[in-house]
């Protein structure tokens, strides 16, 4: 049982959370696109430690931006400055930033396990972005309604199925960073 001054503490983190999530938001208008130029689209994830930790990882490989679709509040603390420094773009709906996207000349993937296009055997193009989708249910939309939208996987190989959201979007930063390495455009 959870004592009262527990559940006190508890809702002061959550005040304070939300207080940092609006202050860092309004910084984020600021923030300019990294060198590369991928995007991440996160679809529905969980307002918890994993959107924080993939702004910092997105930081450190120099992302273009982050697609955020239905996300909710989230505490910026574990992003270590990161969420004012990358772009985040916020959307109700899939329909909205693939719109976008495919307005602005990207490709598209959706990282899904079991893919028969590995990340591993893929040449990334410049204008590439990423699509993770819920760390319970995946993605929320239909493929079959964006067939432009390309399936791409992770290679495994033990027998674990998948891999937490945050360490996916790590390996498909770093993989398409090294693959584009040297040739940023200044």
């Amino acid at each position: 049982m959870v004592s009262r001054q527990e559940r006190k503490a508890r809702q002061s983190y959550l005040r304070n959370a939300l207080k940092r999530y609006e202050k860092e938001r309004l910084r984020n208008r600021l923030a300019t696109p990294g060198p590369h130029d991928f995007v991440l689209v996160l679809d529905h994830l969980k307002a918890s430690f994993n959107i924080p930790k993939i702004f910092r990882s997105a930081e450190a490989f120099g992302a273009h931006a982050i697609h955020l679709i239905g996300s909710e509040p989230f505490d910026p603390a574990p992003a270590k400055g990161a969420f004012r420094k990358v772009p985040a773009r916020f959307h109700d709906h899939f329909r909205d930033s693939h719109a976008e996207l495919r307005a602005a000349g990207y490709t598209l993937f959706r990282l899904e396990a079991g893919c028969e296009n590995r990340l591993d055997e893929c040449e990334l193009p410049r204008r590439a972005a990423f699509i993770l989708g819920n760390e319970g249910l995946g993605i929320t939309f239909d493929p079959a309604n964006y067939p432009d939208v390309q399936c791409l996987s992770i290679p495994l190989f033990g027998q674990t199925e998948s891999l937490n959201v945050s360490i996916a979007a790590s390996i498909v930063m770093y993989e398409y960073a090294r693959q584009w390495a040297g040739r940023v455009e200044e």
